[in-house]
This record gives structure tokens, sequence and C-alpha cells, in this order.
């Protein structure tokens, strides 16, 4: 791989990740509502699912979604009914009512480590188009007459730090919004919108076909 095409790699994948999406979205919640320390969760969870997505992509299931599209329509499904149960989750999540939070509420047991890596680790999976989207784009990046496991592997911790990066820029700009929040009825407010925002990606997920 010459720098030329890293190059051209870096920009898409920059623009791209850039985007906001349900993960960036869940990244930005969580940072909101817990902070940046516990929204690093979210991303290992995110991150987990995308670097599995798309070595298994690379591995050729990716090529098998799109000759099946029906395996493909049932997971596009499913996974828009989780961002549709995690935006009603969202829109109805309690507010305490009355004085203003002293400061960011802390991570309830529903909320932990675990939990938020875990649902980070399913919003990110319930989208099967990142694989066939690794199926699709990484290959334009390596070069036939190379060995392909190493220039993989370039690409793959590339798109790695790109998106780590996005979270944290995502991640800090929930936090800004935490002082916001203190008060209930912007934090009612605030998630009405994320809800909303989940609900929206649930809708596009189950309307738009590949």
């Amino acid at each position: 791989m010459n720098l030329n095409t890293w190059w051209l790699f870096f920009g898409m994948t920059f623009v791209v990740s850039a985007t906001p999406g349900p993960n960036m979205m869940l990244v930005m919640s969580s940072s909101a509502r817990f902070g940046v320390r516990a929204a690093v969760a979210t991303m290992v969870g995110c991150m987990s699912s995308l670097l599995v997505m798309m070595s298994v992509s690379a591995a050729g299931l990716g090529a098998l979604l799109h000759a099946f599209p029906a395996v493909f329509d049932v997971l596009r499904l499913v996974g828009a009914a989780y961002l549709a149960y995690l935006g009603v989750m969202s829109w109805r999540a309690p507010v305490r009512e009355g004085a203003p939070y002293p400061q960011a509420p802390a991570p309830t047991a529903s909320h932990s480590a675990w939990a938020l890596y875990r649902q980070g680790a399913m919003v990110a999976a319930s989208n099967p188009k990142a694989m066939l989207f690794a199926a699709a784009f990484f290959p334009q990046f390596i070069h036939a007459d190379s060995a392909p496991l190493p220039q993989f592997a370039i690409l793959l911790a590339t798109f790695t730090v790109i998106e780590v990066s996005w979270y944290f820029v995502y991640a800090f700009s929930g936090h800004k919004l935490s002082h916001f929040l203190q008060h209930p009825h912007v934090m009612r407010m605030f998630n009405r919108v994320t809800g909303g925002v989940f609900i929206g990606f649930a809708g596009l997920m189950a309307a738009v076909r590949d």
C-alpha cells in the first residue's frame, strides 16, 4: 500500500466517521448522562462490535449477506427493533424532579461499565450495513499484487484511530451538555430528543433497503 492510497483512505474514513449515527449519538448520550469516563465503556463496546464485523466481512460474510437479502433483511429489522427499544427507553427515562442536580447523575447498577459496554456493542452490531460497508469499502484500498493481510491490518488500525477520535469528540461534546442537564426540564427534553433520534434511526433502518 502506497502513501497516496493510505491518505485517500484516511480522508474518506475521517468524513464517514464524523457523520452522526447511532454509535456517535449513543456515546454522546452516555457522556452527557454519566461523564466521559463512563462513556469510554460505551466506546469500547461500539468498537468491539465494529472490529468483529469488519474482520468477519473480510472473510466474506459481507458478500454472503449481499447474496442472500433475506438474511440481511432479518438482521436489519432486528437491529431496527433494538434501536427503537433503546429510543423508547431513553424517552421514558425517569427524571429527578425538584432542585437541579448538584452534579451529573452517577451511573446506576443498570448503567454499570459492563451495561454501557453491552449497550454500545449491541447498537454497533445492530446495523448489518457496517459489514457490507466494510466488504465494499476496504477492498478498494487493497492492492492485489501485495499481501492482503498486512494491508487490511493497516486499514483497520487507521479506521480504529479515526473512529475512536471522533467518539471522544462526541463524548466531550456530550460532557459539555451535562451542566445544562442538571435541570430536570432540560434533562427531560434531552431524553426525548435522544429517544426520538434513536427511533428515527430505527425507522430509517427498517425503511431503507440495501
